[in-house]
């Protein structure tokens, strides 16, 4: 029998485990878990903030966090951190630009393009200007020939107010002269305003002031910081200004670039802000550089599990901005059901890029499912709490899954026997250990929804294996990079290698080695060995918590890839038998992501040896670069 093979077991039973002669186990270490004129007359003003000059600020506050983060230099382009947009793609880390034709079109709002160009939907668009950097919208609609008027905005030099010109998309001529309100103004929407007209560092200071001429009427315009135009903002209902204030601003030169000293935050992009400017949930860097690195948010911004803030007005909105969806839960957000509204603002009159932007990403995840086991073949257990004081466990040996319970559990049959598992992540493909297989593939097959570890159940399925990719840097002494695809054979005259099956579900590979943290509960299943030494007949789990800080206990035999969970006094671990199986994260909405490969361990379930896991995310560009973009990328196409 092989030596790399892994279970789950409770911390009472470590008296028999230290009494059972295990294969394997001689030197107690072992792998296992392995425009019209735009002039106006300068009116007085009523307020500006934040005031030209920076000043001197506190090298550290109760918000910003730490310098470790800082280096590292995140921006919004960081999908480590946050979420690439529909018209890119993340790349090693980095948000990239799609070919347009890679966005949806079908069922999209069309949109003209300052080139006089129709588009067939927004998010190709704003692929084209990704890729220029250049303003490329004018309105939502199809009237784009040359001699329709497009979308415009001006910067008054001498008051700073900002005007815009809206198309009418319902006729070939005309349109609406109008300032913006001052409402909703932050310098989001301000910084997008300079850059439209050449600044690219943005604005360095917003203002607002009363206006009693013409014109009478003003927009409400909210930015998210990424935007070339105004035009690609959400623009609200005009109104009457009235008494209302309209909004102002000044743009960055480079000449207004303080000392280093007098500096309280400094931007990627070089640009200094405030320090009580960063982690407000509002990119006044126009990188978003001041909102990736908190450790608290200001002003009822929401912090995400990754370290991002995220504006008060994204939660609950419809659109998912925490990697792990912390801001559309309603156990994190304590809100109600209903989408987000902003300041009671209406948006019917003019077509919002951010629902299209919602609808495109909807569109794209629904091309991948997974994550989620369909739960009308689900027959969850309920575990009896031993008291308030003792945390519900369900370990391998005393709670069984039921037969369609973890749908994703994969049995890796060599030789009809069967010593290794693994889990499906959709199309032909399977993940597991890299010690669990060698180049042979007609030796494998792989058997879905399988229970009894000896005898099929009517949902079980059983595939011939294709392929084997073992990670080209796995190294058999060390286990590192211990990691492997199963291509499965397809089926004849067919795209694809299983019949549709409600028992079977694929799990969602993550991108981000940030989606999780350290003390998140995830699960691990398998057949290993129990502490009786004897493997079991039937598919076991448990829960585990994720560890921090592994080196200290492996030393130098910890290695990049590498991760730990399970629980310090060794009450739950993984031992022979498991290898290859799945260690499974949940995020806050219910979406199940691989995060572990069951690789190997020392002494185990002995307490200060956490189970050693291959780290999933650590390894998706190996893993896309052979499976494709559509069986890996949910949520972050």
């Amino acid at each position: 029998m092989r030596s790399a093979r892994v279970s789950l077991f409770l911390l009472f039973l470590l008296v028999v485990l230290s009494e059972t002669q295990w294969s394997g186990y001689e030197d107690e270490s072992f792998p296992h878990k392995q425009e019209p004129d735009l002039s106006i007359q300068p009116p007085t003003p009523l307020v500006t903030s934040p005031a030209p000059t920076t000043p001197k600020a506190p090298e550290r506050d109760e918000f910003l966090g730490p310098p470790e983060c800082l280096e590292k230099k995140y921006t919004r382009a960081s999908c480590d951190l946050v979420f690439c947009r529909p018209w890119e793609r993340c790349i090693e880390g980095q948000c990239s630009c799609k070919p347009p034709y890679l966005c949806p079109a079908e069922g999209m709002t069309p949109v003209c393009g300052r080139d006089n160009r129709n588009y067939r939907s927004y998010c190709q668009l704003m692929a084209l200007s990704c890729r220029t950097k250049k303003p490329a919208m004018s309105h939502f609609g199809e009237n784009c020939r040359e001699n329709h008027p497009k979308f415009r905005s001006s910067i008054d030099p001498d008051t700073g107010v900002v005007r815009v010109f809206i198309p009418d998309t319902g006729s070939t001529i005309g349109g609406e002269d109008l300032l913006v309100c001052g409402k909703i103004w932050n310098m989001a929407a301000a910084n997008v305003a300079c850059k439209e007209h050449g600044k690219p560092l943005g604005a360095v200071t917003l203002g607002f002031m009363k206006n009693k001429l013409y014109p009478a009427s003003c927009v409400s315009i909210r930015c998210q910081g990424y935007e070339t135009s105004l035009a690609e903002c959400v623009i609200y209902d005009k109104v009457r200004i009235g008494n209302r204030n309209v909004a102002t601003v000044t743009c960055y030169e480079a000449s207004q670039a303080p000392e280093e000293e007098e500096c309280g935050f400094k931007c990627v992009n070089m640009k200094c802000v405030f320090l009580n400017q960063t982690c407000d949930g509002v990119d006044d860097c126009g990188d978003r550089s001041d909102e990736m690195c908190c450790k608290n948010c200001r002003n009822g911004s929401f912090l995400c599990n990754t370290g991002v803030c995220v504006h008060k007005d994204a939660l609950r909105d419809g659109q998912i901005d925490c990697l792990d969806g912390g801001d559309e839960s309603v156990k994190r957000t304590s809100m109600d059901n209903k989408p987000a509204v902003v300041l009671g603002l209406r948006n019917t009159e003019y077509i919002s890029p951010k629902n299209e932007t919602i609808a495109d990403r909807v569109y794209l995840e629904s091309q991948l499912y997974c994550g989620i086991p369909n739960i009308t073949t689900v027959d969850d257990v309920k575990v009896e709490e031993r008291g308030r004081s003792s945390r519900v466990k369900r370990v391998v040996g005393g709670v069984p899954a039921n037969p369609t319970q973890i749908q994703w559990q994969i049995a890796l049959e060599e030789n009809r026997k069967i010593d290794c598992g693994g889990a499906y992540i959709g199309g032909c493909w399977v993940l597991t250990a890299a010690h669990c297989v060698r180049p042979n593939p007609s030796a494998f097959k792989v058997k879905f929804s399988l229970w009894k570890k000896s005898r099929a159940q009517g949902t079980t399925d059983i595939v011939p294996v294709q392929d084997i990719r073992i990670h080209p840097r796995y190294n058999a002494s060390t286990y590192e990079n211990d990691i492997a695809l199963v291509q499965l054979e397809k089926l004849p005259f067919k795209q694809k290698c299983l019949e549709d099956n409600p028992a079977v579900s694929a799990v969602c590979v993550p991108w981000s080695i940030h989606l999780f943290q350290p003390n998140h509960t995830c699960s691990i299943s398998g057949w290993g060995r129990t502490a009786d030494g004897k493997a079991a007949q039937v598919l076991l789990w448990a829960n585990v918590s994720l560890i921090a800080n592994c080196q200290a206990f492996y030393k130098k035999r910890f290695k990049p890839g590498m991760m730990c969970a399970g629980d310090l006094d060794g009450s739950v671990d993984s031992c022979q038998g498991d290898s290859g199986g799945p260690l499974v994260c949940k995020d806050e909405l219910g979406v199940s992501y691989l995060w572990g490969i069951v690789s190997w361990g020392e002494r185990c379930g002995q307490p200060g040896f956490p189970g050693v896991y291959t780290q999933v995310a650590h390894y998706f560009e190996w893993i896309r670069l052979h499976t494709g973009w559509p069986a890996v990328t949910k949520f972050n196409t």
